[in-house]
């Protein structure tokens, strides 16, 4: 149901029927930090026992080392699939995919990026997807990143930048998410090498204040992006079946549960 504000998904994620547990990895801009984040959640999960996959349905900027953002991702979860599965459409226009895909006279194939999902959804517990881009950078004619983001039915986690901009960005992809009916799992902000100025400190305070607790992790610069954690994260946002379990308990111990 489409409504006035983001569907947040507290307390574990929604999940399409039938299907595991996921994550759509979505960001306000292109180079945020999707990879690092969906990479170190990947890590986080793989350290836990989760039996966790990685997707990226499209990358585009692929030179002859291959896509080299779905090659981290596949490392992180433990390079147990085929780099053809976890990123079914690469291009190498360094552009959004569906503009990648007609400079080469190759479309992208929707077909190809839905059987490689339902492969490794019948692979893993846990599916890591990591969009191209925002959720309006077009994927295929008439198809966007939200688009894809709705078919498949994960939750979005949406990455913003600290830096000048992020406020206005990160709300317009909140917005988005709203008029698509997309639920939000929450926001991270990947902080970039350089320090903030005052200005951009004082907006990212203001960005802060207004998401309150959906606001669910920051992370801060890093000489390697390899040493990210979010293991709080990924527990936040995949409770282990213990912890649910000792939440149920807990709703039911209430006077009024």
């Amino acid at each position: 149901m489409v409504s006035g504000a983001p569907a947040w998904a507290h307390g574990g994620l929604v999940t399409r029927p039938g299907g595991p547990p996921g994550l759509f990895v979505t960001a306000t801009d292109t180079g945020v930090g999707k990879t690092l984040v969906a990479c170190a959640l990947g890590r986080a999960l793989r350290a836990r026992g989760v039996r966790v996959g990685a997707f990226k349905p499209s990358e585009t900027g692929v030179g002859p080392a291959g896509p080299l953002d779905a090659r981290a991702l596949r490392a992180a979860v433990g390079d147990v699939d085929p780099l053809e599965d976890v990123c079914p459409e690469p291009r190498a226009l360094p552009a959004a995919p569906a503009v990648a895909g007609d400079a080469e006279g190759r479309p992208i194939d929707l077909g190809r990026i839905r059987a490689a999902h339902a492969r490794l959804r019948a692979r893993h517990d846990v599916l890591l997807v990591e969009g191209a881009g925002g959720l309006l950078v077009p994927l295929a004619r008439d198809v966007t990143m939200a688009d894809l983001a709705a078919e498949l039915g994960y939750p979005l986690l949406v990455v913003a930048r600290g830096a000048l901009g992020t406020v206005n960005h990160t709300r317009l992809t909140l917005e988005v998410a709203a008029a698509r009916g997309l639920a939000v799992a929450g926001v991270v902000v990947s902080h970039g090498p350089a320090a903030l100025a005052a200005a951009d400190a004082r907006n990212l305070a203001a960005l802060r204040d207004h998401l309150g607790g959906r606001l669910l992790a920051e992370l801060p610069p890093l000489e390697d992006p390899a040493h990210a954690d979010l293991t709080a994260l990924a527990a936040r946002v995949f409770p282990p079946p213990g912890a649910r379990a000792g939440a149920a308990e807990a709703r039911a111990s209430r006077p009024d549960g």
